[in-house]
Order: structure tokens, then sequence, then C-alpha cells
């Protein structure tokens, strides 16, 4: 399921702009969780940390700034914390700082719409 996730979120961020929800993830990657199910959401939840902090330990873009959480902006508490532990700084400074989730969207996508890249490491 996580090759799943990497793989539709690799397309995504080369083929669409935006982010994309945590529903239209489960259902176009077809991961046939159930969102309303606690400790379903919490296991994609973990999916999404583990590819990114393989991502980032791999010198890439975190993939789940992609993924927009229901009803806010951008990204919740744990996305932030996520980076925190990932040395990019702490995460309420994160949170707060307009720039930051929108570079990390914009590095993600450039990285990901180069071809070279996207050969070597998709």
């Amino acid at each position: 399921m996580i090759a799943r996730i990497r793989t539709y979120l690799i397309r995504y961020s080369r083929l669409q702009s935006g982010t994309v929800s945590y529903l239209t993830l489960v259902q176009e990657a077809e991961l046939g969780l159930n969102l309303e199910i606690s400790h379903e959401k919490s296991r994609l939840n973990e999916m999404l940390a583990e590819i990114s902090v393989a991502e980032h330990e791999a010198g890439r873009p975190p993939l789940s700034c992609l993924v927009k959480v229901p009803g806010s902006k951008g990204q919740g508490d744990n996305f932030y914390k996520l980076c925190e532990k990932m040395g990019m700084g702490e995460w309420r400074p994160l949170k707060q700082d307009e720039d930051f989730l929108k570079d990390l969207i914009s590095t993600c996508r450039e990285f990901w719409r180069d071809e070279a890249n996207f050969q070597k490491f998709a």
C-alpha cells in the first residue's frame, strides 16, 4: 500500500496542481481504507509519514506535503511536527510561516517534474 501511495503522489505532483484530499487519495489510489474509522485514518497518516521520512532521508522532498487535511487550508499539526522531526525547524514557526508549505509543494513538484529525477527515483 505504501508503494501505491508513493506512486500516486509522484504522479499527482507531476500532472496536477494544488493538493489532494485524503478522500481523493484513498479513492484514486484504490487503498480500500475507510476514513470514518479512526484506526484506518491513523494508518494512512502513518504511511504518509513513513513515505515522507524515507523521501527526506534520500534527499527528496516529502510527498505528504501534497495531501491536504480535510477542513483546513493545508496541513495539520502532525505534518509540521513530522517536519520538525526531520530537522526542518520547530513545528509552530513552520506552521505560521505561510511560505513554508508553498515552498515545499513547489520544491516537490519541481523535483518530480524533472524527467531525470522521475526516471531515476520513481
